[in-house]
Parts: C-alpha cells; structure tokens; sequence
C-alpha cells in the first residue's frame, strides 16, 4: 500500500489486506456517502473509482428524480398534462445543453486545476464559470417568458395544452438560472473531487420538490391548488434552495474549493478560456438534444396517447441514465486530475475501468426494460394505449443499453480532457444527420409508426458508442491544454 502525504489529501490507497473485502466495501461506501478528501492522481485506481462514482451515482440520481416525481403527479391530470410535460421537457433539454456545455468546460478546468495542486485557480474558475452562467440564462428566460405559447403550438400541442399548460412551459423556461447554477456549481465540487457535496445539493433540491409538488398541483393544507403550473413552481423553489446551498458551501469553505469574496471579479481572459472550452460541450449537446425536439415533434403526429406514452418512457430511461451518467463523471474527473498531474496512462486506464463497470450496469437494467415494461409505465399510468406505447419503446431502446454505456463514458472522458469538440462532431453525424432523417424514414415513409422512432434512437447511439471508442484508442486527447 502507497503511504499517504504527509500534507495535502489524502491518497486513495488499497485498504490493509486483513479487511474482508465485504467490510472494506461497506467503509468505503461510507467514506463515498460522506465524503473526504482525496488524493485522485495517486493510489488504488478501482477504489478511487468506487468512491467517485457512488456519490455521483446518487447525484445523477437525484437529478432524474425532477423528471420522474413531476410526471408522477402530472399524470393524475390526464394524457394532455403528462403531453405537455413531455413537450417542455423537449424544450428543457436545450436549456440542459447550456448547463452541461459549461459543466463540462468547468469540470475540465477545475479537475486540471486541482491535478496541479492550485485550489486557489480552481476557484477563480468557479466565480468565472457561476458569471457565465447567468448570463447565458437571461435570452432562454426571456423566451420563456414571451414565446411559450407560439412554441407549444409549433411542437404540435393539443388544446388542453394550450389553454393549460402553458404558464407551467414559462415557468420552466423562465426559471433557467437554476438549472444553469445548479449544473455548473455541482461541475466545480465534481472536478475538486468532491462529489459527495453535489450529492448532497441534488437529495436536498429533490426532497422540497417532492413535498411541494402535490401540495402545489393537488392543493393541500394552505397551499393553492395551481394543477399542472404548481409542479413547475415546486421545481424552481427546489433548485432554488439547492443552488442557495451551493453557494453557502463554496464561500464558507466547506469543500476542496474556497471562494473568497476578493475573487468575485470579471477575468475576462479566464472566462473566456472557460467558454470557448464550453463551446463544444453546448454544441454537442444542443444537437443531442434538438435532435430529441425533432424526434418528440415525429412523436407528436401520433397522438396525445402515443406522445404521453414516449414521454413516461423516456422519463423512465432517463432514471436508469442517470446513474449510468454519474459513473462516467467520475471518468472525467479522473481524466481532468490525473492529466493535471502529468499521468495520462493512469487516466486512460480509468476510462476503460469505467466504461466496462457502466456496460454491466446497462447491461442489467436493459434485460429489466425487455422483460417487465409495463409493470414500469403502470407506475405513472393505468391508461392502456399509453402503457402499450411507453412498454413497447423500452423493450426497443433495451437493445441499445449497453453500447450506449460506452458511449457515456468515452463522451465524458473526452470532455474531461477539454476535448470537447471531438464528441461534438459525432454527435452531428450520428444525430442530425442519421437519427433524425431515419426516424421519420422508418416511423413515416416506412410506415412503421412509433417504433421506427424508437428504433433510430438505438441505431444512432450504436453507432456513436462505436466511433467514439475509435477516436479515443488514438489517444490524442491526452495532449490537449485547458
């Protein structure tokens, strides 16, 4: 076992051999819960995966518990309510796209930052990165505000949803700094190594949101009954909370990072480092998920059913996602430190750990969606021809699971990097020129129907899992200056 420092982190060495491994398991995820810190460029690479991973696991987590609880209590209000969700959710995800573009340019500085022993520099990145990312805020709240209606209507939502649901679209939109603030300051505790707070941020943010959400929507005690706008309402108030909490971390000095009230200046050099990094990661995600747009206005032409459907099924995926999501942040934290310490084989002997830990992972949750889908969309919905459509889109993206674990992590691990144009340029091939052009061959000229849809999305991330992997075995991300 290596000897930690004597100052400075710790390193994450093996645990003493006279340990059974069951006790050593059950410390080290307590040690991952509660969080310490560590020294990620040093000692036992599975264990630093390990205590990486599980609080991100968690977080991620705890950020698709927002998309699930929503539709949860949305759904009592009938298939054009779930619809509408669905519609803005479509939207929400180009407002994701900002928010994980500056997370990942973030994460990639700060993990850099702290590989080279200088918390002080990853603290100004912080302060730069919170300042973008308000600022990117303001025209998607501004079109919230005034463009929700013409946009639902373009999406191809119902009248229930036009007369309903649009205040709960402005609400959402309008609310956008929160999501920003929440991705991009949880990126900082990510890339310092201590995903233990994030966790914490995401749990805290989730268990007001679950309280309010039928209060708000249903009326209880004092509360309003608002229908559809109160889960909008119960959400923002939720990130709120979480992103003052945040911030009460940062500047108090209780994680690696210490943002000191001298350091919340403009460094116009920094910030725009930090957003040209940036840039990459909101491209590829503004194709991902545009390309989402386009394939939930193909779903639209079927029907209120057949979109409620697709929607509780997608929010289903995106539970099982999540985690899968929060173990290759842990590869880009690695990738981000370990090259910030000049160990760039260490770092890519921690994307293949992960991405095969991630393949398992899928692997299992995928035979689960083929064998009991309908047990699954009958949590959210007892309505039959919804419960076909979600149960049938599970079954087909199954097929997909575990490339797309691959594909997670190798997209992380470039990003971590700071390369984040290579999965950009994938994401245009495999997305908008592929996915999209055959979702609407197969579901529409074909004649297929919803699972042409559903069937494009796995081809797609196949195929991109496959190039990616490519591209990575080159290895020329391990060159790359941030």
């Amino acid at each position: 076992m290596q000897n930690p420092e004597q100052t400075g982190a710790r390193t994450v060495a093996q645990q003493p051999p006279r340990r059974s491994v069951v006790r050593r398991i059950f410390a080290d995820l307590a040690e991952a819960i509660r969080g310490s810190e560590q020294d990620f460029t040093r000692g036992n690479l599975g264990r630093a995966i390990f205590l990486l991973s599980v609080p991100m696991v968690l977080e991620m987590l705890g950020e698709s518990v927002f998309a699930v609880v929503d539709v949860f209590f949305v759904a009592r209000l009938g298939s054009s309510a779930v619809a509408t969700v669905g519609l803005t959710e479509s939207l929400i995800t180009l407002v994701y796209a900002v928010a994980i573009g500056f997370a990942m340019g973030t994460t990639a500085m700060v993990s850099r930052r702290i590989g080279e022993k200088n918390p002080r520099a990853a603290a100004d990145t912080a302060v730069q990165a919170m300042a973008v990312g308000v600022v990117g805020s303001i025209p998607i709240m501004i079109a919230g505000l005034f463009f929700a209606r013409p946009v639902l209507a373009l999406m191809g939502a119902d009248e229930w949803s036009l007369t309903h649901g649009v205040p709960y679209t402005q609400w959402m939109l309008g609310g956008n700094v929160v999501i920003i603030l929440l991705f991009v300051i949880n990126a900082v505790f990510r890339g310092a190594g201590n995903a233990a707070v994030a966790m914490r941020v995401l749990w805290l943010a989730n268990g007001i949101n679950v309280f309010l959400d039928p209060a708000l929507i249903n009326g209880w005690g004092p509360f309003p009954e608002m229908g559809i706008q109160g889960a909008a309402i119960a959400t923002n108030i939720g990130r709120a909370i979480g992103v003052l909490f945040q911030l009460y971390v940062l500047f108090t000095g209780r994680s690696r990072i210490h943002v000191h009230a001298h350091q919340l200046r403009i460094k116009a050099k920094l910030m725009w480092r930090l957003v040209r990094i940036s840039l990459g990661g909101i491209g590829q995600f503004v194709i991902a998920t545009s390309s989402w747009v386009g394939l939930m206005r193909i779903m639209s032409m079927f029907g209120s059913e057949a979109l409620a459907g697709y929607t509780i099924a997608i929010r289903v995926a995106i539970f099982t996602i999540m985690p899968s999501w929060g173990m290759s942040a842990a590869a880009a934290t690695l990738v981000g430190q370990n090259l910030g310490a000049k160990q760039p084989e260490r770092a890519e002997k921690a994307v293949w750990f992960t991405g095969w830990y991630n393949m398992f992972f899928m692997l299992v949750v995928g035979v689960v969606f083929f064998l009991i889908p309908e047990h699954l969309i009958r949590v959210f919905t007892r309505e039959p021809g919804v419960v076909a459509v979600g149960a049938d889109c599970l079954r087909v993206l199954a097929f997909g699971y575990p490339l797309y674990a691959w594909s997670m992590v190798i997209v992380q691990a470039f990003n971590g990097a700071g390369d984040t144009y290579t999965p950009t340029w994938i994401n245009f091939a495999c997305f908008w020129l592929l996915e999209l052009p055959l979702a609407y061959w197969l579901a529409i000229t074909l004649g297929i129907g919803e699972r042409g849809v559903y069937s494009s999305v796995v081809v797609a991330e196949s195929i991109a899992a496959l190039v990616g992997i490519m591209l990575f075995r080159r290895g020329k991300w391990k060159t790359r200056e941030v």
